[in-house]
């Protein structure tokens, strides 16, 4: 699916938000119904370590805060969504670019509609890969993520007699 002008901004805004700039990652697509994202992470002089191989934080900064910003934009204002807890396992040391896939399918999107409904609040565990061009699999993180749906607020009827403007 292509990108559509909504994905492309927030793909360039994400890329220049100095937070996730500084983890070397960068957005690379995203999908124009935000079911989609694809990060790169190059091995170069910013993202390496004393050893030579990309830093752990630099693997975990660049897949961090996108499933979250992912569901805000699937599920629209009705739902709070945050990121709750993270794991992260090295598997290989990164000696070149990796790259992510996050995809969220409509039948999770379901699952969460139909969860949300019935409890005040749920935690969903989502998996990414940071594979290289062989597909390799260098780190595994996990990230879980709080979805709340949020409820009308009453509304306050002006007391009797107060002037509205």
């Amino acid at each position: 699916m292509p990108e559509s002008w909504a994905s492309r901004r927030l793909r360039w805004g994400f890329n220049l938000l100095p937070a996730y700039r500084g983890t070397g990652g960068r957005v690379t697509y995203i999908a124009d119904d935000f079911r989609e994202v694809r990060v790169r992470l190059p091995l170069s002089w910013r993202t390496r370590n004393y050893v030579g191989t990309i830093y752990g934080g630099s693997l975990y900064g660049a897949v961090d805060g996108v499933y979250m910003v992912m569901l805000i934009r699937i599920l629209g204002p009705e739902y709070t969504v945050w990121d709750k807890a993270a794991t992260i396992q090295f598997r290989k040391p990164g000696r070149s670019t990796l790259s992510a896939r996050f995809v969220i399918d409509e039948a999770e999107i379901a699952t969460i509609h139909r969860l949300a409904a019935q409890a005040p609040s749920i935690d969903r565990l989502y998996s990414v890969d940071l594979v290289d061009k062989d597909g390799v699999v260098h780190a595994a993180v996990e990230k879980m993520i709080y979805i709340r749906r949020n409820r009308p607020r009453p509304e306050v009827s002006a007391p009797a007699g107060s002037a509205t403007r």
